[in-house]
């Protein structure tokens, strides 16, 4: 059994579907029901109430460890979890972490994410870590202007940096939970190329048939927004990298190709397989 948190997310969702599509018996856990393949065991539970993962890791052979916002607030226990895993006998863990990890060590919610990777790193099951960089799906939170408006609003709108596509990081994940050879890695990931949040506007009118406009936010508009869904240190940390990134946030990563055997998928990519969520 594999136990896959966040499974109804934009990387836990296809990570269950290739699991399932492998042959594995799956748990996908979520806070809310979501739909998960034929034969897929789901469990709703909030992870920052750890003990209500004991059923779900109760045989599990491996977890893919995914934190939701909640979880990265100053106050909260990921290592619970970690902790949880290991004494319910789960043989391996991989998490995703960040990219930030590396590249902005001293970010308080870098910080705390170090320490999680430093626990796991303690816990005795084999592990993986995985550090995307920003997610194509982020573009998502533009679906509704765009339907509504034709507009794409962000921030620093010239600025760009090599986006992952979250299915790019559900095979690296799924590579690490089944291939022993995965053990003890850590991946960056990032897409093929850097491209702007205008360039992104730009995909997704290419992909529509249809105009869409740039709309420039400050990054005090950017950060309210954010505020509403991750605690604000992590709002504080991502902005800070998507203003003014820096080498090694610019760095084209070989470590899907080095797990995948292929190219990352582009923005355009992306964009091409989920057009209908802007129509």
């Amino acid at each position: 059994m594999i136990v896959v948190t966040g499974a109804t997310g934009n990387v836990g969702r296809p990570l269950t579907q290739a699991l399932a599509a492998a042959g594995e018996q799956v748990t996908a856990v979520s806070r809310h029901r979501g739909q998960v393949p034929d034969g897929v065991r789901h469990l709703s539970a909030d992870l920052a109430e750890p003990a209500l993962l004991a059923p779900a890791l109760a045989g599990a052979k491996a977890l893919f460890l995914l934190l939701s916002g909640n979880l990265h607030a100053p106050d909260a226990r990921p290592t619970d979890i970690i902790d949880l895993a290991a004494a319910s006998g789960v043989r391996r863990v991989v998490l995703l972490s960040s990219q930030g990890v590396a590249t902005r060590p001293f970010g308080p919610s870098r910080v705390a994410m170090r320490g999680v990777e430093d626990a796991l790193r303690n816990s005795g099951p084999d592990w993986a870590v995985l550090r995307p960089g920003g997610f194509a799906s982020n573009a998502l939170a533009w679906a509704e202007s765009v339907r509504a408006r034709g507009t794409v609003a962000a921030p620093f709108g010239d600025v760009g940096v090599p986006v992952v596509d979250p299915a790019d990081i559900a095979a690296v994940a799924a590579a690490c939970l089944l291939e022993d050879r995965h053990a003890g890695g850590v991946y960056e990931l990032t897409g093929p190329q850097v491209i702007t949040p205008r360039r992104q506007a730009q995909a997704i009118a290419a992909a529509l048939g249809s105009p869409v406009r740039f709309h420039e936010l400050t990054r005090d508009e950017a950060k309210a927004g954010m505020a509403r869904f991750v605690p604000i240190e992590l709002a504080d940390d991502t902005l800070d990298i998507i203003s003014a990134p820096n080498p090694a946030e610019l760095r084209i990563s070989p470590d899907v190709e080095r797990v995948l055997g292929r190219a990352p998928a582009s923005f355009d990519d992306w964009v091409a397989r989920h057009v209908a969520a802007f129509r």
